[in-house]
């Protein structure tokens, strides 16, 4: 029940499909009961497959409650082509199960199930209108306890790897979410899956390395969008001579120029065939829709988020010989002598001021960027780059959890 709420789904059990008005199949199927206590496979399978016909299941989707209750009854629907994507089997010790339902209680008019120990409701008039099921007593509870051990072990076997069984005897709050995590994960699957990756983050977060590594072992292409920038003004393009005078005047280059320096990038054969790896672009929400109405669309977004005190750690104390050109941090990678120490320089760019600008430049704009881009992992970059690398390849590797309308 509170499945369905939270999803917005519909709930089949044999009841309801037996209580569907204007339905000659749920007429006969009431008939047969009333005389029998039970529905035939093939009555019960048509009034699923009548059911799951109408429009709202179609559109909603579905959830069947004790159905099939048999191996017979689950091969006839798969027949069909009736195919769940996720099977949920709650499992509880027999006499937990037979404590709980000689406890259970309905109330009629809404369908709510209570119990008198565990969850009694508290307003008097809810209390006053409940009822008893029939078949609760220990002797029912058992019979048909004894009836379901020797099913489910012949139905479950009609659906691998789609098969999840939780622990009953644990709080209703627990089973629940338990349960709502599994449904909203997607099956892996072996279809060919080309990576488009977009990395976002504020400077120093790892970006770049994290582009590398991905590059290095699944082979994408790393795309960075400031390099572009500089090797199409070094290459004195058409693009380049647009992108100089901003250069020359360090202000920012226009989306519309910097989109078209990316398509040409993206274009390329080894981007459509190998996947590759964005970092440095998009910005902002503007920027976002700008390169989705041409047609590039990450399949997988990461935003690596970095204390700032983290972040001025790791770009401050940057520093780069003047003479051979490699680059040293005082804490994590100092240089070898006192000697190459005292010729180091830091760029403007690693000072503290122009870092805070820049941070909080992103920070500003990671609100809309992450709603823009609704699916998008956030991770912790605080931490060992291995991993957090570690973390973006699960990301990539397994599907994305479905996204509850």
């Amino acid at each position: 029940m509170w499945l369905r709420k939270h999803l917005n789904s519909n709930l089949l059990s044999v009841e309801s499909l037996m209580a569907k008005e204007y339905s000659s199949l749920a007429a006969d199927a009431r008939t047969h009961y009333q005389k029998f206590q039970t529905l035939p496979d093939m009555l019960l399978v048509r009034l699923v497959q009548e059911r799951l016909r109408e429009e709202d299941c179609v559109r909603r989707g579905w959830i069947l409650d004790g159905i099939p209750e048999t191996r017979e009854q689950a091969l006839l629907i798969q027949t069909l082509g009736v195919s769940p994507r996720h099977v949920i089997v709650l499992s509880a010790p027999d006499a937990v199960l037979i404590e709980r339902n000689l406890g259970k209680r309905i109330d009629p008019q809404t369908g709510e199930i209570y119990h008198t120990i565990f969850d009694w409701p508290p307003e008097s008039e809810i209390q006053n209108r409940l009822i008893a099921p029939a078949g609760i007593s220990e002797g029912e509870t058992a019979r048909r306890l004894l009836e379901y051990h020797r099913n489910i072990v012949r139905i479950l076997p009609s659906y691998p790897k789609i098969v999840k069984v939780i622990t009953a005897d644990q709080p209703c709050v627990d089973v629940f979410y338990q349960a709502l995590t599994y449904v909203q994960t997607i099956h892996r699957s072996n279809a060919p899956f080309t990576p488009r990756v977009l990395l976002c983050g504020p400077v120093g977060s790892g970006k770049s390395l994290q582009a590398a590594l991905l590059a290095e072992k699944y082979g994408l292409v790393n795309v960075c969008c400031g390099q572009l920038l500089k090797e199409a003004m070094a290459d004195k393009s058409k693009y380049g001579e647009m992108i100089r005078p901003f250069f020359e005047k360090e202000t920012a280059v226009p989306s519309y120029i910097i989109m078209k320096v990316l398509r040409q990038r993206l274009d390329q054969q080894d981007c459509v065939e190998r996947g590759w790896v964005l970092h440095g672009f998009p910005r902002d929400r503007d920027q976002a829709c700008l390169m989705d109405s041409m047609g590039y669309k990450p399949n997988r977004v990461f935003f690596l988020n970095v204390p700032f005190d983290s972040i001025i750690e790791r770009l401050t104390l940057r520093r780069t010989d003047p003479v051979t050109g490699e680059r040293s941090h005082l804490m994590y990678k100092p240089p070898p002598t006192m000697e190459i120490q005292a010729r180091l320089l830091q760029s403007p760019k690693d000072s503290e001021e122009q870092i805070r600008l820049r941070t909080e430049l992103f920070y500003r704009n990671s609100a809309e960027l992450q709603e823009f881009y609704g699916q998008a992992i956030t991770l912790n970059g605080d931490q060992d780059p291995y991993t957090v690398f570690e973390y973006i390849e699960s990301g990539i590797i397994n599907p994305l959890p479905k996204k509850v309308p």
